[in-house]
């Protein structure tokens, strides 16, 4: 049976990941950074590791199917922190999209049922463009 108690790595490892997402953003929001761009990049990996477990993210990092986003995800990652920031993003994107897709499906189911944005992920429009992404559901 999988354990989902938090302790204190896990903890810690949900406070990097969010202060590696925070610092991406202030990054991007400075017109590409490099510096906290790099820092965010350096702080989501470690956080992800933390929290999941070294094990596991390399695991989910050399999967198959994982092949193309991982890729591309190194290779933006090496770009921001050789000073290409914007290429290095743009790379990075491409690769979170393509490494966390399987995602996508209960993301949508989570914030269809938001209890105050909620209708807005009901609509028509939006369900239809979620269910262009909606392949295998992910277990939650």
């Amino acid at each position: 049976m999988v354990s989902f108690e938090l302790n204190d790595t896990k903890k810690i490892g949900i406070g990097l990941t969010g202060f590696g997402v925070f610092f991406s953003f202030l990054g991007i929001i400075f017109f590409f950074d490099k510096g906290l761009l790099a820092m965010g990049n350096i702080l989501f990996l470690s956080g992800l590791m933390l929290t999941i477990g070294l094990k596991s993210t390399l695991q989910f990092f050399a999967k198959p199917k994982n092949y193309k986003g991982t890729a591309s995800f190194v290779v933006g990652f090496f770009l921001v922190l050789i000073g290409w920031p914007f290429f290095g993003m743009i790379f990075e994107a491409y690769g979170f999209m393509v490494l966390f897709s399987g995602f996508w499906p209960t993301i949508s189911v989570f914030l269809q049922r938001l209890p105050i944005v909620g209708w807005i992920f009901r609509r028509p429009s939006v369900t239809s463009f979620f269910n262009g992404y909606r392949g295998k559901r992910v277990p939650v």
